[in-house]
C-alpha cells in the first residue's frame, strides 16, 4: 500500500479473539466483518508480559520492553524492596521548586517521528504517556494519570452504619445522619508536609432516603437511588492562599439499613490540573469546554467500588456506559475535524468489563461461590456488540485515503486460582523469613518479615521474580556464580509444580530477562518471567511482596478474568481495510505500519516490520 493522507487506529482494550471469532461468523460484529472483508483480520502477538501498559508503550513505540522501559504496573526499588508505581514518578530538586512528574515510559513514540517529517497527530489515552511530551499536535494522557491522590484510584465510602475495616485501595467514612443533614469531609490530596487535604461536603437527604443534594462550597450535586450523579467540582486547600481542584461522582447505592453514599476517586479537573495532562497543556479543557467534565484518572472505571462491594455490577455497567460516551465524544470531536496526518483512541472499558464479568462465563468459577449471576453472562459479548458500533462510527468517516486499523493490546483468559510466589520460593529455601515467622502469621505485603541476610530471590508484581544480587540490592547475598544457580534452579523447578486440586501444572515456563528482551533498559526488568497457564495468575498477595499461608488458592474475587499469563495464549486481535500479513504479526510491527502508511521511514531502534508490504 502506498503512503495515504490520513490513519485512524481504534484500540479495543483486551478484546479477546476466542470470544471476537465466534461473534463474527455469526454475524455478530458486522462493522468488523466489513473492515475484514475490506482488507483483513489476525491474531497480533502481544508483549512479555501482556500487560496494557506495557504491550501500548510497545505499540506506540516499536520496540520491545526492554527498549522502553515499562515491564510491569510495579517495579521494586532495590535500596528498600518496597513497590512503586513503574509508569511515572514525581521529581522535586528542593523545597523551593514545585514538584514535577516524569514519565517513566523511554523510547521514541511514532507521532514523535511523525511531528519531525511535519505530519500532525492526534492521541486520546494512550497509556503511559502522563506527564505527555511536547508534540504537533493534540494528546490526551490515559493510564499513568493518577488520581488527585496520587494513586490509581481511591473512592471514599460514607455510611452511617459499621462498615468494618476498608476494603482495597478506598477510605470509609463514618457520617452521623441529623434531621436529613450530614456534615462531612471529602478527603483530598496529600499534603506537601504530610497529612491530608479535605473539602467539608453537606448532605441534605430526603425524608425516604432515595435521594441526596451533595453540597461543597457554592457547588452542589442531586443524586437519586441506583444513579450516579453528575459531577461535582471541589477545592481543596493545600496551604495559604494554595488550592487544587478536583472532580467527584457520587451514587446512591440500592439497599442497606442505613444510609450510604459512594463517591468515586477525585480526578483532575481537565481545565486545572495540578500537573500537565495534555498536549498542548490547554487541550484537556478545550475538550472540556467542548464536551463537559470528563474523567481524566488513568483508570476510569470503577472497579475498586465493585471489588470491594460498595457499588453492584448494575451501578459499574451504568458507570462504564458513562465512559463510553466520553470517549465516543471525544473520538466524534476529533473525526470532525481529522483531515490529515495520525489519530489514535483507545477505548479501555472491554478490559475492565472482562476483569469483572469474565466469571459470569464459568458457572463454577471460585468468584461465583455466594453470588447470583444476574443474568450477566452475556454482558461480554453485549459490550463487544457495543464496541462494534464505535467501529462502525469510524468506518462511516474513512474513505479510500484512510488506513483504518482496529486493534487490541492482548486478549482475555479465565483467572480462577492464584500462585503465591513467594510462598513457592520460601518452601524452596529461596525466600527466608525471621526466626520463629511462618508464612501467613504476622508476614504481611510488602516483604514484611523476610530476613534479606538469608534470602536469595523474591517476587513482586505479576510474576517476576527478583534474584537478591550482591551490589544491586540493598542487601543482596548473591554473587554473579549464585546468581545464575538460582536462576537455573528456579526454571528447572518451578514448572513442576503442580496444583493439587485440580492435577495441572499453573506454570508454563520462567524465562530469563535476557531470553526475552534486548534494550537501554533491560537492566531495570525482573530477572525472571512467570508464564502462567491459562486459569492460574500470581496471587493478589504476591503483587505486593506477600508470602502467603499456602502456595496455591482460590481467586474468590469479583476479578476473575485477566490476561497475565504465558503470552502465546492471549494474542490481541487485528483487523485493517486493506490487505496486510496476518499471519505473524506482532505489536511491534504496528508503529512501522503507520509510519510506512504515511510516508515516513521507522525509527532507528524500533524492531518491527511494515505489515503492508
Amino acid at each position: 500500500m502506498g503512503a495515504v493522507r490520513r490513519v485512524l487506529v481504534l484500540g479495543l482494550d483486551g478484546l479477546e479473539p476466542r470470544v471476537a471469532e465466534p461473534m463474527l461468523e455469526a454475524g455478530q460484529l458486522p462493522a468488523l466483518a466489513r473492515l475484514r472483508a475490506q482488507g483483513g483480520y489476525g491474531r497480533v502477538a502481544t508483549t512479555y508480559p501482556a500487560q496494557t501498559p506495557v504491550a501500548w508503550s510497545t505499540f506506540a513505540t516499536g520496540v520491545n520492553p526492554g527498549g522502553h522501559g515499562i515491564f510491569d504496573f510495579l517495579r521494586r526499588d532495590p535500596a528498600t524492596y518496597l513497590p512503586d508505581l513503574s509508569l511515572n514518578r514525581y521529581e522535586q530538586k528542593n523545597a523551593f521548586v514545585p514538584p514535577k512528574a516524569v514519565n517513566l515510559r523511554r523510547g521514541v513514540p511514532l507521532w514523535d517521528l511523525l511531528a519531525q517529517a511535519g505530519i500532525p497527530s492526534t492521541v486520546i489515552r494512550c497509556p503511559c504517556t502522563y506527564p505527555p511530551d511536547k508534540m504537533k499536535g493534540r494528546l490526551l494522557a490515559g493510564m499513568g494519570v493518577p488520581d488527585l491522590r496520587g494513586g490509581l484510584g481511591t473512592p471514599t465510602f460514607f455510611t452511617t452504619e459499621e462498615a468494618g475495616p476498608p476494603g482495597e485501595s478506598e477510605r470509609v467514612t463514618r457520617i452521623e445522619l441529623k434531621s436529613g443533614q450530614v456534615s462531612t469531609q471529602l478527603v483530598g490530596p496529600r499534603l506537601p508536609r504530610g497529612g491530608d487535604g479535605g473539602a467539608e461536603l453537606r448532605l441534605d437527604v430526603s425524608p425516604a432516603q432515595d435521594q441526596v443534594t451533595v453540597r461543597c462550597g457554592g457547588s452542589s450535586v442531586v443524586v437519586a437511588r441506583g444513579e450516579w450523579s453528575e459531577w461535582l467540582k471541589v477545592k481543596f486547600k493545600l496551604g495559604l492562599l494554595q488550592s487544587v481542584a478536583g472532580a467527584v461522582r457520587f451514587f446512591l447505592p440500592l439497599g442497606g439499613s442505613g444510609f450510604s453514599l459512594y463517591a468515586s476517586p477525585v480526578n483532575f479537573t481537565p481545565d486545572a490540573p495540578p500537573f500537565p495532562i495534555s498536549a498542548p497543556w490547554d487541550y484537556a479543557g478545550e475538550l472540556e469546554q467542548a464536551l463537559g467534565t470528563y474523567y481524566t484518572a488513568g483508570m476510569v472505571e470503577d472497579h475498586t467500588g465493585l471489588l470491594n462491594g460498595r457499588i453492584d455490577e448494575a451501578a459499574f455497567l451504568a458507570q462504564c456506559e458513562i465512559v463510553m460516551r466520553e470517549r465516543e465524544a471525544m473520538l466524534e470531536h476529533e473525526l470532525a475535524r481529522f483531515r490529515e496526518g495520525f489519530l489514535f483512541c483507545l477505548f479501555d472499558t472491554p478490559d475492565r468489563m472482562q476483569h469483572l464479568f469474565w466469571r459470569f462465563r464459568e458457572p463454577d468459577h471460585p468468584a461465583n461461590r455466594k453470588r447470583e449471576d444476574a443474568g450477566y453472562r452475556s454482558t461480554i459479548e453485549e459490550h463487544y456488540r457495543r464496541c462494534d458500533a464505535v467501529v462502525e462510527r469510524v468506518l462511516a468517516e474513512s474513505n479510500d485515503d484512510t488506513l483504518v486499523i482496529v486493534l487490541s493490546d492482548h486478549g482475555f483468559t479465565s483467572f480462577r486460582r492464584g500462585v503465591h510466589l513467594n510462598r513457592w520460593l520460601h518452601s524452596q529455601g529461596l525466600l527466608v523469613l525471621e526466626d520463629g515467622l511462618a508464612p501467613g502469621e504476622g508476614t504481611g505485603e510488602f516483604f514484611r518479615g523476610v530476613d534479606w541476610s538469608r534470602t536469595s530471590a523474591y517476587a513482586l508484581g505479576l510474576g517476576g521474580i527478583y534474584l537478591n544480587r550482591r551490589f544491586r540490592e540493598a542487601q543482596g547475598i548473591l554473587s554473579p556464580d549464585d546468581a545464575e544457580r538460582t536462576a537455573a534452579a528456579i526454571q528447572a523447578v518451578l514448572p513442576s509444580l503442580g496444583d493439587p486440586v485440580t492435577g495441572g501444572l499453573p506454570v508454563r515456563g520462567v524465562r530469563r530477562r535476557e531470553e526475552i528482551y534486548r534494550g537501554d533498559y533491560l537492566t531495570e526488568a525482573p530477572d525472571l518471567l512467570v508464564l502462567f497457564e491459562a486459569g492460574y495468575r500470581a496471587s493478589w498477595t504476591t503483587s505486593l511482596g506477600g508470602t502467603g499461608e499456602g502456595i496455591i488458592e482460590d481467586n474468590t474475587r469479583r476479578w476473575g478474568g485477566d490476561h497475565i499469563v504465558d503470552p502465546v495464549l492471549v494474542p490481541g486481535v487485528l483487523f485493517m481495510n486493506c490487505p496486510f500479513r496476518a499471519d505473524a504479526a506482532d505489536l511491534l510491527d504496528l508503529a512501522p505500519t503507520i509510519l510506512a502508511a504515511l510516508g515516513v521511514p521507522k525509527g532507528e531502534a524500533m524492531e518491527g516490520n511494515d505489515l503492508l508490504s
